[in-house]
């Protein structure tokens, strides 16, 4: 039976709800209840100075290259070359390299991924992307992270967008974007082997790349990865083990001013579960065309269709297919304005086969989702430009929905940037909201609300950017926004739970990161973020549980990070980082570190040792005590081949 516990904030009462037992999805939707393209022309980065890296090409804050530098946003760019030092082995490990997310990993396949707070295992107010993929489920409007990989090898770039995006990318972009770029085919020719074994997990991958008769380069690519159940924190098995099997290819053609790549990805893994196994499994494909005139002006097409397959025996299953496109053009620039347009397309075929413990009523739904935008950059002077935009999206459920933004950029020198930006943006409405019932008969312990409206964020923010020696570069932004109807779980006069609108609130905070070339061969990263959320029922809510069910998130975080060139082919890398305790459920804070030795046996041959999670045997990072996972530590050896 899980326990409704007490937010603390306006009601003192608890309840609790009988439940069936149930595998992880069930639990992902109680815990939602209460309780994520420029190339760059070199792929070194750690040989690049901080100027160099500030004239990184980004296009997540704009929708068009841009120097890093010039980017009006809290932005942070983690590069191929980080994630191969840092030596995660998965996408969400990578991610803990920006230290303007919170990552949290609840068990052996599940994470809380957020930024500037609403953390937990049903995050909705992260939008991710997979070279221009949207990933998000229709679902609960999150990500299921257990589904989302790339061969970490072929990763150029992960832009970490922290603040809304809802102008350029719609709605769900409420507190970030996270688009993940991989290099082009051309920038991965040859052959690569990697194989990896340690005490938790193991994994092996294949890549080749070779070039086409008709000027065009490809890529195909295959891995496999296992890992290992976690212990819980009263000692019993977590039954959260899991392995996967994904192969794709990617092909481009092209040349400077014009552009055409598709690719391809499918995969099918099992979950480890408590009375027994998930299947997951799903396919997707993409094209995407993109033209420059001499002009200055460009166009450029997306379409995808995306398949996912999650079959949960006792709580549901689910096909989801999803077609999407997207246009978008930059106008030749008049005077002092420079313009970009777009307009996109989505519709999803969603059928979940529901359980007697729950159910999407209805089971099969059709959903679209349009939207138009257009964004103008005014040159008010040769330092100062105002950026002003606006999205209009339509969805079923909500209607039309209207995202504007207004940003302000001083170029105080070519290595400092001030900015300020207010944005409003939403969260539309999920299935897990309008649609959702448990048990699938009446009498309903909880149930959707076919009136839940949009999640509303107002958003203003300011950031302060500067290179101010070739040794130094750092970035600070604060950060206030005012939420109003999120979810809240409501009590009705007849039993059982409806989902509400009554909860609003503030979040205040402040996210800073600075890097310093000590030495050649030395350089030393550092991040720290701190949150404050303010968050209340609205009169008359009847949520027993207050507002721990918005997310649970810490107070303060900060990470430091060695990457030390040893001599000619070896490298030691080595990652601090701590999170402060959450509060409810409460989790202990905790730091912990990241080793990595890195050595070039031959010029095509590189063997590598990472330890994770050095500091403690294990430790807790979300979760209910005391049947939440215990993350431990682990050793893992690396081979990686390139032919």
């Amino acid at each position: 039976m899980p326990e409704l516990s007490d937010g603390g904030d306006r009601n003192p009462r608890r309840a609790s709800i009988t439940w069936p037992t149930s595998p992880f999805p069930l639990a992902l939707l109680l815990i939602s209840l209460p309780a994520s393209s420029a190339a760059i022309s070199s792929s070194n980065f750690a040989d690049m100075s901080f100027e160099e890296l500030a004239k990184i090409q980004v296009t997540s804050v704009s929708k068009k290259a841009e120097r890093l530098a010039d980017a009006p946003a809290s932005v942070f760019v983690i590069t191929g070359e980080d994630i191969r030092r840092s030596g995660a082995a998965s996408l969400p490990e990578a991610l803990k390299l920006a230290p303007n997310l919170q990552v949290a990993q609840i068990n052996a396949q599940n994470y809380a991924i957020s930024a500037r707070g609403f953390n937990n295992a049903a995050g909705n107010k992260l939008l991710v992307l997979i070279d221009g993929r949207i990933v998000y489920t229709p679902l609960f409007s999150g990500v299921f992270w257990d589904t989302q990989d790339v061969m970490l090898e072929d990763v150029e770039r992960i832009e970490v967008i922290s603040g809304p995006g809802g102008t350029l990318w719609g709605t769900n972009a409420v507190n970030g974007v996270i688009n993940v770029i991989t290099r082009s085919a051309e920038a991965t020719q040859g052959g690569l082997l990697a194989a990896g074994a340690g005490n938790h997990n193991k994994d092996a991958a294949f890549r080749y790349g070779g070039k086409l008769d008709n000027g065009g380069h490809f890529r195909v690519y295959g891995k496999q990865s296992d890992q290992d159940n976690t212990s819980r924190e009263n000692g019993s098995g977590a039954s959260d083990g899991w392995n996967r099997t994904q192969a794709g290819f990617r092909s481009d053609w092209g040349d400077g001013q014009e552009q055409f790549s598709l690719q391809g990805d499918a995969y099918t893994g099992k979950l480890d579960q408590p009375t027994s196994q998930a299947d997951i499994s799903g396919a997707n494909l993409s094209t995407h065309w993109q033209r420059k005139s001499g002009d200055g002006s460009a166009t450029s097409l997306l379409a995808y269709y995306d398949r996912t397959v999650r079959n949960f025996p006792g709580a549901y299953n689910e096909t989801l297919d999803i077609l999407n496109g997207e246009f978008q053009h930059t106008l030749q620039s008049v005077g002092q304005h420079s313009i970009v347009v777009g307009a996109s397309y989505r519709y999803a075929w969603d059928r979940v086969g529901n359980s007697a413990s729950l159910a999407f009523l209805p089971a099969n739904v059709q959903q679209k989702w349009m939207s138009v935008f257009a964004q103008d950059e005014i040159a008010l002077n040769s330092d100062l430009r105002l950026i002003l935009g606006s999205r209009l999206e339509h969805n079923d459920y909500t209607g039309l929905e209207f995202l504007p933004s207004g940003r302000l950029a001083w170029k105080l020198s070519d290595q400092r940037l001030l900015w300020t930006a207010v944005s409003r943006t939403v969260r539309a409405p999920s299935r897990l909201d309008r649609d959702l019932s448990a048990p699938a008969q009446a009498p309903f312990v909880l149930s959707g609300n076919t009136t839940f409206r949009s999640e509303v964020a107002n958003v203003i923010e300011l950031g302060y950017r500067a290179t101010p020696t070739p040794a130094v570069s750092y970035s600070v932004t604060a950060f206030h926004a005012k939420y109003d109807y999120l979810r809240s779980i409501e009590v009705l006069s007849t039993g059982g739970f409806v989902v509400g609108n009554l909860m609003e609130g503030s979040t205040t905070g402040i996210e800073t990161w600075a890097s310093y070339q000590a030495t050649n061969a030395w350089r030393l990263s550092a991040g720290y973020t701190a949150l404050k959320d303010r968050l209340r029922l609205k009169a008359g809510s009847t949520d027993p549980i207050g507002t721990s069910a918005a997310g649970n998130n810490p107070a303060h975080t900060w990470q430091l990070r060695s990457t030390f060139n040893i001599s000619s082919g070896k490298e030691l890398d080595i990652t601090l980082r701590h999170v402060a305790a959450l509060p409810d459920p409460a989790v202990p804070a905790y730091t912990t570190m990241d080793a990595r030795f890195g050595w070039k046996l031959r010029r095509d041959l590189e063997l590598s040792i990472t330890g994770q999670n050095l500091l403690d045997r294990n430790h807790a990072e979300f979760g209910t005590s005391p049947t939440r996972s215990e993350i431990p530590s682990s050793v893992f050896v690396k081979l990686s081949w390139q032919i």
